[in-house]
């Protein structure tokens, strides 16, 4: 396959891009056409890797309303309404909805998801269900499935057994949720467990940390301390951290000297983050989000993810990473024109980071052929006009073609 004449990455001059048996096997000013070669006009449209969703629930996808809506917005109260949704789990139900979330999100350009799984549930049947489809959806999207102690590890019965029974059914990455646990003690603890855990089974670390509008939350700085001291560095997340705005300014300064030394991963939420924060606020009422914007400029890997998709959590979502990528820059106030010329990198790059497959990520010789074409010729005009995927690209196969949308005015 030969694509011809695209900007890559907001270049300013058009490339051609060579992929045979999978791979990018050359990129250059101008390649010529060889017999019998499939050929893509790009037309001086926008290439990017395929955009990536670091953080998503897809066991509770498509469940909003049922078996109520979540009328309060609150964080609780979608953790309640979602227990009670789970006692009636299924593998065919959890396997249809998924892929229906995962088919949203492929027709939007994403090739890379880690869903986290609610594993406390003695039958472990959401987990059981995503195992199947990690495998089913394995040639137009890498799915990573995360233990997620949705009711705490310490705090929920034979919790610590649940995450071990996770990690040994094959489950990419350990969680947590310090926030959520009893009381301090189990919130420090369960991180330890968390990491131990990953160690012993050679897993990723991604936690739920910290996300409620309590500036005593600090979970944080025990999950980084635990990146730093370990040595696993960037294999350890933490997501969502929404405490952190409501930090004093003293305490966050020093706290990001111990981000910077850990190289821990930060993933915010925007839609759902700014949906369910500052619900216990009158006014000032706090926007929801960590300190993106600062964490950004102190060379802090943060990504943004949708989090939830039609859940008690959030009645909305498409499977679009424009959506969180829009609300993420209003929000975090990272609206200067070079701030949304580079915001692409939240949902691809810096995601990818966060997941840990750039070894095999991005526009370069030798690597997967992954890409997307976008429907304009670069990022500002691409995220202001919500412009289509044209082609998404995966191994070399398009997996996704778009027809634009035509639009036929009869004014006067």
């Amino acid at each position: 396959m030969l694509i011809q004449q695209g900007l890559i990455e907001n270049a300013q001059q058009p490339q051609d891009i060579r992929i045979e048996d999978g791979k990018f096997t050359a990129i250059a000013d101008h390649l010529t056409a060889k017999d019998n070669e499939q050929v893509i006009d790009a037309q001086g449209k926008l290439i990017l890797p395929p955009f990536v969703d670091p953080h998503v629930h897809l066991d509770s996808t498509m469940t909003a309303g049922d078996p109520e809506w979540n009328q309060s917005g609150t964080l609780f109260d979608g953790i309640r309404i979602w227990s009670e949704r789970k006692k009636t789990l299924s593998i065919e139900d959890v396997k249809t909805r998924s892929r229906q979330a995962l088919e949203r999100q492929a027709s939007h350009g994403v090739q890379f998801v880690r869903s986290h799984v609610d594993v406390t549930d003695p039958n472990l049947t959401a987990l059981k269900a995503l195992i199947q489809v990690r495998d089913e959806v394995k040639d137009f999207i890498e799915l990573q499935l995360v233990a997620f102690p949705q009711e705490g590890i310490l705090s929920f019965p034979h919790g610590k057994e649940l995450m071990e029974q996770a990690a040994k059914l094959g489950v990419d990455v350990i969680g947590a949720i310090p926030h959520f646990e009893f009381t301090r003690e189990y919130s420090v603890e369960s991180l330890h467990f968390a990491v131990d855990l990953a160690q012993k089974y050679g897993k990723l670390v991604d936690a739920h940390c910290d996300e409620i509008d309590d500036p005593a939350s600090r979970g944080l700085e025990t999950l980084a301390t635990l990146a730093l001291e370990t040595g696993l560095g960037d294999q350890v997340t933490a997501s969502h951290t929404t405490a952190m705005g409501s930090y004093n300014n003293a305490y966050a300064y020093k706290l990001m000297r111990l981000l910077q030394m850990s190289h821990i991963n930060m993933i915010s939420n925007p839609l759902i983050n700014t949906h369910l924060g500052g619900r216990f606020d009158t006014y000032p009422k706090r926007r929801g989000l960590t300190r993106v914007k600062e964490l950004n400029a102190a060379g802090v890997n943060v990504a943004f993810g949708e989090d939830d998709i039609k859940d008690p959590w959030y009645p909305m979502g498409d499977g679009n990473m424009l959506d969180a990528l829009h609300m993420g820059i209003h929000v975090t106030q990272m609206m200067g024109y070079d701030d949304i010329m580079g915001s692409y990198k939240f949902v691809t790059t810096n995601g990818a980071k966060a997941m840990h497959v750039s070894d095999h990520y991005g526009i370069a010789e030798g690597k997967p052929a992954n890409l997307v074409i976008m429907n304009n010729d670069n990022f500002y005009n691409a995220l202001n006009q919500r412009s289509e995927v044209l082609y998404s690209i995966h191994h070399g196969n398009v997996i996704v073609k778009t027809d634009p949308k035509q639009v036929h005015l009869n004014l006067k």
